[in-house]
């Protein structure tokens, strides 16, 4: 459906933990809804993690799963971010960051045990979250007469949409909100009632 979307639960973080040759990989998915977010969580997790040799992240925001970005921190090019990232995809979510932390072993992996470590890290870290359905929905204001209130109600219960906000008074007006696949039917129902 284009009016759905997978994500993760806005109160949990997933966590995950791999070793390999004596470095240890730590990973946290959370759920994110802006960049301001996302800048804000990686720094807490190098302030957090300051004696850590690199806090790599990947993210994925909006329904549509346009906007992303994946960033090594200074590993090897492609050998961190984006199997982070590659993680998110397989999954389909959107509106997350995964943050794998990595303090260095003593051993260099090379770069095909260090993809491997990445992606098995973020995978771990969605293994222990679970993942919820979302809708996209439109938000939109009516106003209409106190006579007109039955029939709006009616087209209400017909439809089932969220009453955000209602002002009953010599005019009224309401707020809703509904599946954006649904909005054009509600408005148009709504039109031809006022």
């Amino acid at each position: 459906m284009e009016d759905e979307y997978k994500t993760i639960p806005n109160n949990e973080i997933g966590e995950g933990f791999y070793t390999e040759s004596k470095s240890k990989f730590l990973a946290f998915a959370h759920h994110v809804e802006n960049t301001d977010e996302i800048k804000s969580i990686v720094s807490e997790y190098k302030k957090r993690f300051y004696d850590a040799r690199h806090v790599c992240y990947a993210y994925m925001l909006g329904a549509a799963r346009e906007n992303f970005r994946a960033n090594d921190d200074g590993e090897p090019s492609s050998t961190a971010g984006k199997p982070i990232l590659g993680q998110i995809n397989s999954n389909e979510l959107t509106n997350i960051l995964i943050v794998v932390v990595r303090y260095y072993g003593g051993v260099n992996l090379g770069t095909s045990r260090l993809i491997v470590a990445y992606r098995t890290a973020a995978a771990l870290a969605l293994e222990n979250v679970s993942v919820e359905k979302r809708l996209v929905e439109e938000t939109f204001t009516v106003a209409f007469s106190y006579e007109q209130t039955k029939d709006v109600m009616k087209i209400i219960k017909e439809l089932s949409p969220k009453i955000v906000e209602q002002t009953f008074d010599t005019e009224c007006s309401m707020t809703l909100s509904i599946r954006k696949s649904e909005a054009a039917l509600l408005e148009a129902k709504i039109k031809k009632l006022l």
